[in-house]
Formats: structure tokens, sequence, C-alpha cells
């Protein structure tokens, strides 16, 4: 069997594409014409002989083996960005101030930068970890470079919705089970302090359902909040990501409970052309989430959506 060495252009074109939700858009990004990506996209399934795409209403869907090319694409991008990183990294020099949502503190944040320090020992970050309102008011105040925060509807100037989330009801690892929406006893909820998105989906999904419901405890930080819920003092919602272990995920439909809707997850910016620094953990920011939520059932980064061409090519599809 002979040996396939794929081009790493054509893969990255792939990807682009399939991240962007749209291969005119990446041959936009990338600078290349429609007809030159369709180009690739053939050349693409040629080596892999097989196809990798299907019709999915008026675009494109991946394939089961497309899905396995991409996941492998992605690697293979990555591992050649780290190695141009790892010769040019310790050029990068300046400063990043970067805010991230509670939710990803503990989890996403140490992870991300351990791998920009070892890479970029000479730029130094500026980390902050608090609320969303706050998150877009410092980016759009121009004192956050980045930004990573749950999408309320309200996009900044220079936003890229990133992933979806499911969002479930959290409860104590033990004795959430009592609290059944048939009791005739509002159901107490745990919740950060006002404004909250979460806590407004929370109590708009429970009066939808006719369920009556009262604030049991009310916290300034998520620590707060995991701590009562563990305790038992009220039901919160979340996603499920970052749930520390003192809490559990109730099951869809448990209790008698709504099912709640996906959360957008956006990565805004200050601004449109950025430090190459600003660049470069934005880059390593996507990474580790699209790492973490696809890692979560029923979450996905939007590589996996339909993806459209202006132009598509006869042989994708």
């Amino acid at each position: 069997m002979r040996k396939i060495i794929f081009d790493l252009d054509v893969l990255r074109s792939f990807v682009t594409g399939m991240e962007l939700g749209s291969f005119a858009k990446a041959a936009d990004r990338l600078g290349r014409s429609t007809s030159a990506i369709s180009a690739q996209l053939k050349k693409l399934e040629e080596q892999a002989g097989t196809p990798i795409f299907r019709k999915a209403g008026r675009g494109l869907a991946l394939t089961e083996a497309g899905e396995t090319m991409l996941a492998y694409a992605r690697r293979l991008l990555d591992l050649n960005d780290e190695a141009a990183t790892a010769i040019h990294g310790a050029e990068l020099e300046g400063w990043v101030r970067l805010g991230l949502q509670e939710d990803f503190g503990e989890t996403l944040l140490p992870d991300v930068l351990g791998r920009f320090a070892r890479a970029h020992p000479k730029v130094r970050i500026e980390a902050r970890v608090v609320r969303n309102a706050e998150l877009v008011e410092r980016v759009t105040s121009g004192k956050l470079d980045l930004a990573l925060a749950w999408s309320d509807g309200f996009r900044t100037a220079h936003s890229d919705r990133i992933a979806e989330v499911p969002m479930c009801w959290v409860g104590p690892v033990h004795g959430a089970a009592h609290w059944h929406t048939g009791s005739g006893e509002p159901l107490p909820l745990a919740s950060l302090e006002a404004p909250c998105l979460l806590r407004s989906i929370a109590t708009k999904m429970l009066d939808r359902a006719g369920i009556g419901w009262r604030i049991s405890f009310v916290s300034p930080s998520l620590g707060g909040l995991w701590a009562a819920t563990a305790a038992g003092l009220g039901l919160t919602i979340r996603t499920p990501l970052g749930l520390p272990d003192k809490v559990r995920q109730l099951s869809p439909g448990e209790a008698g409970l709504p099912l709640l809707p996906k959360l957008d997850l956006v990565l805004h910016r200050a601004e449109a052309e950025a430090s190459p620094a600003t660049d470069r953990l934005a880059s390593i920011i996507l990474q580790a989430v699209r790492q973490t939520v696809e890692a979560t059932p029923q979450g996905r980064t939007f590589a996996d959506a339909p993806v459209t061409m202006s132009s598509r090519p006869e042989t994708v599809g």
C-alpha cells in the first residue's frame, strides 16, 4: 500500500472551512479563490480515497470518514504550528490581557497559561477571571485584549462564536431527588448575584414550564455557588464544563425539571488586528476550548456544522 502524504496547506483550508462554517469564508481568510479551495478539497478526497463530504440541505456535512479526517487534520496542523512556535516562539514579546468566565478559571486557564508560557517566555500575561458582564465591558473599553465569555446575544465588534455547550441542572451528589417539581413547593434555586445570564435562563425555563421557584441562596462567586449546591441549599444551572466532584449533573427530565437550551461560547477581541502575541494566545485558547468542549456530551465547536461554499465543487458532496 502506497504511503499517503497529506498537504498541510490543503488540510488548513479544510479545517478553516469547517471551523468557519463556510469554505467561501475560508477562501477569504486564507487569501485564496473559492475555485482554489474547491481544487484542494478534491485533492483531499482523492488522497483519502473515500468521500469526506455529504450533502446536507444547501450545504455540506462530513461523512464518518470526513470526521476522522478532520480530527487528524487538526492534530497534524497543531503539531506543525507547535513546531514553528518552538523554533520562533522566543521572538514574541509584549503583554496580553486575558479575561475568562469563572467556569474556566480552574480548568482551562492553567493549561492555556502553561502552554503559552513555555512557548513564549518573553510575553507577559495578565489574566482576570470575572463575570460575563465585566468581561464584555472590559473588552469594549480596551482594558482586555481577549475575553472568553458565555453569550447573551450581544456581540462585540470583533468576536467569534466558537462553541455551543449544553446547559444542565446541577444538584448535590446525594439528595437532589427529593426536590420534585410536582410536590407543590417552590423549587429552591442557588444563584450568582444578578445580573446573571444563567439565572435568567433558569427562571425563564421554569416559568415557561409553569413551575414555581424561589431564590434560596445568592453568591458573588462560583465557589460559593458550588458550596451551597453541594450542601443542598438549592439547585442551580451551569454547563458540564468544570463541575466539581461535590456536585452532579442531573439527568434530563430528572425531578420533573424542564430541558435546558444550549449556550454559545464567544471569544471577544479588543481589536480586529491584534498583536502577534495576542493572536497566538487566542489560537491556544481555541485549541484548548475545542479539546474541552468536544469531550463533553452534546457539546460542539463549530467545525461539525454543515458548511457552505458559494461555488460548490461537483466532486464534493
